[in-house]
C-alpha cells in the first residue's frame, strides 16, 4: 500500500468510498435538462455576433469591404482583424494565439478576418454574406502521407505563424525543413539491440484521426455593470467560459472579484481544457456596443480533433524467444493548424509504452508536419500516448513464434522500479489472472478458428500503466456550520464527477455518510477537483483527506470544550423535562474520542456518544493546501510501474460483407482503490465507445483538390450509438499501490485505445486494415474488391 504519507491513507475498513449506487449530486440537473451550458444563456436586449470562416483549407485575406453589410439591417458592429480592440486583447495560458484573429485562415471554417454584431443571427449570416472579402487562396496540405513524404510541397506556413495556444510545447530537435519539424528521441545502444536480434519485424501503424463532438455547443454570453462592491470601473458578467473565469478576466485586464461566472456546467470533452474563440470574445463586442452579447458555435464548427493523425513505421528486434531487444519508431505526425496541442503530435516521446520493456534501446524519430487538417485543443478525451504501437508488436511477435501475445507481453514487462528490474509487476499479474478468467481466454493463430455461422474469429488483448497526474494540487477547503459538514467548490468542470469522490472521502474520514455532506457550488471559490479525470479526482480525494482530518481534530477538540463547558441553560430551559442527561464526552481529551456513524464517542466505547450537531455548537474552518506524493508516472515516465489494466476484444468478420461485429470487450482494471464505482464504471463504457468508433466507424474526410472537409456533420459522420456498443465485462482490483488516495491511481482515458479492435480484425483474417475497418476496407484487405 502506498499512501504513506497521508491521513488514514492505509485504512483497511470502508463505509463510504467505493461503494456501488452514489448518486452524481448534479446528475438530476444534467438529465433533466435543468443544467444551463454557455449557450442556454440569454439576457434582455441582447445582441449576436459570428466569425467570419474561412471557405478555403488556406487563405489570407488581403481586404475586406464592410459597406454592403453595415446596409444590412440589425447590423450594430463589424470588427475587423486589425482593430485596435483586437490587437490589445490580454494572453491567456490555455488561450488565443498571439494574433487573436488575423487575416490568414491555415483551416476551412477556421474564424479568420472579422466579426459581425446583429440584432440577430439571421442577421449577422446576411452582413457575412453582404462581406466583399478579396481572398487570396494559399497552397493546402491535408493528406499527411503526401506531406511527410514530399520534400517538394510548397511551404505552407513560416514560422512566425506557429502561434501559441499550446502550454507543453513540443521543442524540436533539429531546424525545420520545409513543412517539417523533428523531435527525435534515442536511448540505449541500437547497434547492440540490432546484434541481439534473432528477428527483425517492420511493420505501419495508422493512428487515425477523429473528432471531439463535444455534446454542448460552446459559447457565451457577456455583459458589463455597475458594481459598487469592488471598486471603480465596470464589472464583467459572462457565462459559458467554464471554470476559465480567471482567464477571461487576465484577457480583459480585470480582477477575478469583478469577472462574474454563475453557471459552471461544461459538456462532454472530456479534459479539453482550452476556450473557444466564442467563448472569449463577447466581453469586447458587449463594451463596444453597450448591451450584452451572445456568441455560440455550431455542430459543424466544434469538430475538433480528439487526436492528430499519426503513420508510424517500426522496426522491432527480438530473440527466438520473444525478448524484444531494440525498438525503432519512425512516425510522421499530423501537425494540424498552429495551436494544435503537443499531446496530439509529439506528447508521448517522453513518456510511451516501449519504455515499460526491459528492452532499454529506443530510437523515437517524429516528423512533425504542417498540415490544414485541423485543429486539436490542449487534450482530449482519447489517450494521447503512442500506446497502441507496441501492442501490435507484441501480437505480431507472438504470431512469428507461435506464442501467445499475453506471454510476450509478460516476458518483456520489466518490473516495478526500472527497466533493469526481473520482478513481476503485482498489479499486472493480478490483472492478466482475472481478465483470462472472465474473458475465457482462448488465443488461437491468425485465421485458425470459425465461428458456427462460418464467420472468422479473432481475439486481442492489450495492457497499460494507470497514470496519476504529478502536477495538480489543491486549495481544499470544509466548514462545519450549525452541525452540517460543508465542501465548498468551483463546480462541476469539464465534464469530469470528481466532487463526488471528494465528499465520499470526507464523509469516510468523518464517520458521516455521502448525503450528510453539502457540496456547495459556488464560482468564487478557489477549490476545484480538477487534474486530468480520474486521476485528478484520486490526486484531490488525497488533498481532501488531509482537510477533512483537520477538521476532524478540531470538531472532536470543539466536542471536549462543549463537554468541559457547557453555555448556561436559556430562559426557556426549565420547561419541557427533567435535568439534562450529563455529557458523555465531559471529562475526557481529544485524542480519547473519534468519530462513528456521525456520532462523536469514546474510542473505548463507540456506544458512549452524541450526534454530532448536539457535540458542538461551534462553526468551524479547515483548510489544506497541497498534493499527494509524485507520481510514478511523473518520476518514471513509464519506467517505474504500480497499478495496471488490461483489457480483451474479441470479433467475428464476416468474409462476404466485410461487415466487423464486435462480440466481447473486457476490462480488468487495477485502480489501485476505487473511489466512486458509478464514475469508474461509465469511464470504462466511455472509452470503449470511443475506441468502437475510431476503429469502426469514425472518419474524417476531405476533399483532395480543395481541402475542404466534407463531413463536418451527424449524418456523414458516423458515430457510434447506443445500439452499436457492446456491453463491456468489467472487474476492478485494488491492490492498493497507487500514491493517491488510499492508494488509489487514476484509469483516465489509458484504456482508451486505436487498434485493440483492429488487432482482433487481424487475427480473426490474417490481414491489417486501416482504422475505420469499414466494410469496404476490410474486403479490399482480403482481396475480394
Amino acid at each position: 500500500m502506498a499512501d504513506i504519507a497521508g491521513k488514514n491513507g492505509q485504512r483497511e475498513e470502508f463505509r463510504v468510498v467505493g461503494k456501488p449506487n452514489k448518486p452524481g449530486i448534479l446528475s438530476y440537473a444534467q438529465a433533466s435538462g435543468v443544467a444551463k451550458f454557455g449557450a442556454d444563456y440569454t439576457a434582455p436586449d441582447m445582441l449576436h455576433a459570428k466569425f467570419l470562416r474561412s471557405p478555403y483549407a488556406h487563405a489570407k485575406i488581403n481586404s475586406i469591404n464592410t459597406e454592403k453589410a453595415w446596409r444590412v439591417p440589425g447590423v450594430v458592429d463589424i470588427v475587423l482583424w486589425d482593430d485596435p480592440d483586437l490587437m490589445g486583447l490580454g494572453g491567456m495560458p490555455f488561450g488565443p494565439p498571439k494574433s487573436y484573429l488575423g487575416n490568414v485562415a491555415h483551416q476551412e471554417n477556421q474564424e479568420v478576418g472579422a466579426i459581425v454584431v446583429a440584432e440577430s443571427e439571421d442577421a449577422c449570416e446576411e452582413a457575412l454574406r453582404a462581406l466583399e472579402v478579396d481572398w487570396e487562396v494559399l497552397p493546402f496540405i491535408v493528406d499527411l502521407r503526401e506531406g511527410g513524404t514530399n520534400p517538394d510541397l510548397p511551404v505552407i506556413r513560416s514560422p512566425e505563424d506557429e502561434g501559441g495556444g499550446d502550454m507543453f510545447g513540443g521543442r524540436p530537435s533539429r531546424p525545420k525543413e520545409g513543412n517539417w519539424s523533428f523531435t527525435d528521441k534515442i536511448e540505449g545502444d541500437m547497434a547492440a539491440g540490432e546484434a541481439a536480434a534473432d528477428y527483425v519485424i517492420e511493420y505501419d501503424t495508422n493512428m487515425p484521426i477523429f473528432a471531439s463532438l463535444i455534446p454542448n455547443a460552446t459559447g457565451s454570453i457577456a455583459w458589463w455593470f455597475d458594481d459598487p462592491y469592488h471598486g471603480p470601473g465596470k464589472s464583467l458578467h459572462i457565462e459559458g467560459a467554464v471554470q476559465r473565469r480567471g482567464n477571461i478576466a487576465q484577457m480583459y485586464h480585470v480582477s477575478n472579484e469583478k469577472c462574474v461566472q454563475e453557471g459552471l456546467f461544461h459538456g462532454g470533452k472530456y479534459c479539453d481544457w482550452s476556450l473557444r474563440k466564442s467563448q472569449e470574445i463577447t466581453p469586447l463586442l458587449a463594451k463596444r456596443t453597450g448591451r450584452p452579447v451572445r456568441c455560440v458555435n455550431t455542430r459543424e464548427e466544434t469538430f475538433d480533433f480528439l487526436m492528430n493523425q499519426r503513420l508510424c513505421h517500426l522496426r522491432i528486434g527480438f530473440t527466438k524467444e520473444g525478448l524484444i531487444t531494440f525498438i525503432d519508431d519512425q512516425s510522421i505526425a499530423d501537425g494540424g493548424r498552429p495551436g494544435n496541442s503537443s499531446f496530439g503530435t509529439t506528447g508521448d516521446m517522453g513518456y510511451g509504452p516501449y519504455y515499460t520493456l526491459k528492452c532499454e534501446n529506443i530510437s523515437q524519430r517524429y516528423k512533425v508536419v504542417d498540415t490544414n487538417t485541423g485543429m486539436m485543443y490542449t487534450s482530449g478525451q482519447h489517450c494521447p500516448f503512442n500506446w497502441d504501437t507496441l501492442t501490435m508488436g507484441i501480437h505480431i511477435i507472438a504470431e512469428k513464434l507461435g506464442m501467445y501475445p499475453i506471454d510476450v507481453a509478460r516476458l518483456n514487462l520489466h518490473g516495478p522500479t526500472s527497466q533493469k528490474d526481473t520482478d513481476r509487476v503485482p498489479s499486472f499479474e493480478y490483472c492478466l489472472e482475472e481478465g483470462k478468467k472472465l474473458a475465457d481466454w482462448h488465443w488461437h493463430p491468425n485465421r485458425a478458428k470459425r465461428l458456427p455461422d462460418g464467420r472468422l474469429h479473432g481475439a486481442s488483448f492489450r495492457y497499460q500503466m494507470c497514470p496519476r497526474h504529478a502536477f495538480s494540487g489543491y486549495d481544499c477547503k470544509l466548514e462545519l456550520r450549525n452541525g452540517v459538514v460543508h465542501l465548498p467548490t468551483q463546480g462541476p468542470c469539464t465534464g469530469i464527477y470528481a466532487v463526488e469522490a471528494n465528499a465520499m472521502t470526507v464523509a469516510e474520514e468523518l464517520g458521516l455518510e455521502y448525503e450528510d455532506i453539502s457540496v456547495d457550488f459556488d464560482y468564487r471559490e478557489t477549490f476545484t477537483p480538477v487534474g486530468g479525470g480520474s486521476d485528478g479526482t484520486t490526486a484531490s480525494s488525497w488533498a481532501m483527506k488531509e482537510c477533512a482530518n483537520i477538521l476532524k481534530e478540531k470538531i472532536l477538540e470543539s466536542a471536549i470544550r462543549a463537554a468541559n463547558n457547557p453555555p448556561p441553560p436559556s430562559m426557556f430551559g426549565g420547561f419541557g423535562g427533567g435535568p439534562k442527561k450529563e455529557n458523555p464526552l465531559k471529562g475526557h481529551t481529544p485524542d480519547e474520542l473519534d468519530m462513528i456513524g456521525g456520532m462523536v464517542c469514546l474510542k473505548s466505547d463507540p456506544s458512549q456518544g452524541m450526534p454530532l450537531k448536539q457535540a458542538t455548537s461551534e462553526n468551524l474552518f479547515a483548510t489544506y493546501s497541497g498534493r499527494p506524493p509524485a507520481s510514478l508516472w511523473s518520476l518514471g515516465m513509464g519506467k517505474m510501474l504500480d497499478t495496471m489494466n488490461t483489457a480483451y476484444c474479441e470479433v467475428a468478420v464476416d468474409e462476404d460483407t466485410g461487415e466487423v461485429e464486435i462480440l466481447k470487450l473486457t476490462v480488468v482494471a487495477d485502480p489501485g482503490k476505487v473511489m466512486r464505482l458509478t464514475s469508474l464504471e461509465s469511464q470504462i463504457d466511455q472509452v470503449m465507445f470511443f475506441s468502437q468508433g475510431c476503429q469502426l466507424l469514425e472518419e474524417y474526410v476531405y476533399d483532395q483538390h480543395t481541402g475542404v472537409r466534407l463531413n463536418a456533420n451527424m449524418i456523414d459522420y458516423k458515430k457510434p450509438t447506443p445500439m452499436d456498443v457492446p456491453s463491456v465485462n468489467r472487474k476492478f482490483l485494488e491492490s492498493r499501490a497507487g500514491n493517491a488516495a488510499y492508494g488509489a491511481n487514476g484509469i483516465s482515458h489509458s484504456l482508451c485505445n486505436t487498434h485493440l479492435i483492429i488487432i482482433a480484425i487481424y487475427n480473426a483474417t490474417g490481414v491489417w486494415v486501416d482504422p475505420p475497418a469499414t466494410p469496404d476496407k476490410v474486403l479490399k484487405a482480403l482481396g475480394k474488391i
